[in-house]
């Protein structure tokens, strides 16, 4: 049995060197950039829908969930910017007329009365497409179709439709590059239109479309690798076609068990580590590890090494939700029990985003993920408390030459608990 343990504890510290060194590149960079020190202070979401024709009828329904999803936690309207190819509600074929559903039971109606769609049609080109993210717009264009975003902005950004190799199709008659892609982010990017971008793409060989970004602060997820394909989840009988991807589909199932208070992270890499190694049973409660390949029939694909947070530590309401207003308080026992409220200061910061008079605070990432962090340390014992120490020590490294012989420090005393097992 102490053996065993042994070995558990060796493969943890290997576990734990490997992700650090992995992430070192990310962390170096994250140190020199400013947009680390811009308050985060909105979300907003672009969702596309790329296809036409009556059996792509599951694009546009995958677009609409994720348009359900996000308003649900918190992202109005004035901040979503919904683009649809195509309007199946309308079409002749529709045995339900101005419905869209993404399962065959039909409890749920996706385009129901509080559907603002911005982009419509032969509107959704791939140049409006790159106008909403740049913001070149023509004069005419209204404020409703635009990404009027900033600098403490938190962008989704969703697609889907038909795909190959690094492009995706438009209206089945123009595609969209993987580098038109990757310069309209670069041109947001220098515009200050986003403090951090996450991408996810639901399409065949969806993780070839990233391959040309080098913009700081861009996470990107794809349904399936290069060489793969994206399928669908199931057939309605009644429309006749397929009404959901299968990436966007365990999407949806992730999502339809949290509300805008959860605070599920995109990835959860120690604590999934400690419940496989320590304890041999899996964690659930995180994005990134939702997926398995073997539902999906593809490989999903997740590109980090722009991103400069640990993925444990960002909710995935940072990009899918709102941001909160709270007042934070010294003691959160005191706050509700009204003892000693006199005594409590409240911190309060001013909502840059809305022009009141009333203060308002956003809640940061750094205080939810310090929450988290303590949570997370009390739940699961000396060796969670290890590792959040060489995380902490590695986010206050701003040279990567020393992130490196940290990393070197770490590794000696692996081999000697290597040497030490071997006898």
């Amino acid at each position: 049995m102490g053996r065993l343990f042994r070995f558990k504890t060796f493969l943890f510290l290997i576990c734990a060197a490997a992700h650090l060194f992995c992430n070192s590149n990310a962390y170096s960079s994250s140190s020199a950039s400013s947009s680390s020190t811009t308050m985060h202070t909105n979300n907003w979401a672009v969702l596309v829908c790329t296809s036409r024709f009556w059996f792509n009828y599951r694009h546009m329904a995958n677009t609409l969930s994720l348009y359900r999803t996000v308003k649900r936690l918190g992202i109005p309207d004035e901040r979503i910017i919904l683009m649809l190819a195509d309007d199946m509600a309308c079409n002749p074929r529709n045995k339900y007329p101005a419905q869209v559903f993404n399962n065959e039971n039909h409890k749920l109606n996706l385009y129901g009365d509080n559907v603002e769609v911005d982009y419509r049609g032969y509107e959704v080109t791939v140049e409006n497409f790159l106008r909403v993210l740049t913001g070149r717009h023509e004069a005419a264009v209204p404020r409703s179709k635009r990404l009027l975003s900033d600098e403490g902005s938190h962008i989704l950004l969703y697609m889907t439709g038909h795909g190959g190799d690094e492009f995706l199709k438009f209206q089945d008659n123009e595609e969209l590059q993987s580098h038109d892609l990757a310069d309209a982010v670069k041109q947001m990017k220098e515009k200050q239109r986003f403090k951090e971008l996450l991408i996810m793409v639901d399409t065949c060989q969806a993780a070839t479309l990233f391959s040309q970004f080098h913009s700081p602060g861009v996470l990107a997820i794809g349904s399936s690798k290069k060489g793969e394909n994206s399928y669908s989840h199931h057939l309605d009988a009644d429309v006749g076609v397929s009404v959901v991807d299968r990436f966007t589909f365990y999407t949806l199932a992730f999502f339809e068990k949290l509300n805008m208070y959860d605070n599920a992270s995109l990835s959860r890499f120690s604590r999934l580590l400690f419940a496989l190694i320590l304890y041999g049973l899996p964690f659930i409660g995180d994005l990134f590890g939702s997926y398995n390949p073997n539902m999906l029939m593809s490989t999903s694909y997740f590109r980090t090494d722009l991103y400069q947070r640990w993925l444990e530590e960002v909710p995935v309401t940072n990009f899918f939700g709102s941001v909160m207003e709270t007042i934070h308080t010294v003691s959160a026992y005191r706050a509700f029990s009204g003892k000693n409220s006199d005594k409590d200061k409240i911190k309060l910061s001013s909502d840059q985003s809305v022009g009141l008079e009333k203060q308002r605070t956003l809640v940061s990432s750094n205080v939810q993920d310090q929450i988290n962090d303590s949570n997370t340390k009390d739940q699961l014992g000396v060796f969670e408390h290890l590792w959040y120490a060489i995380l902490n020590k590695a986010e206050k490294i701003e040279d990567a030459d020393i992130l490196v012989n940290y990393g070197l420090v770490i590794i000696l005393p692996l081999v000697a608990v290597f040497t030490w097992l071997s006898h």
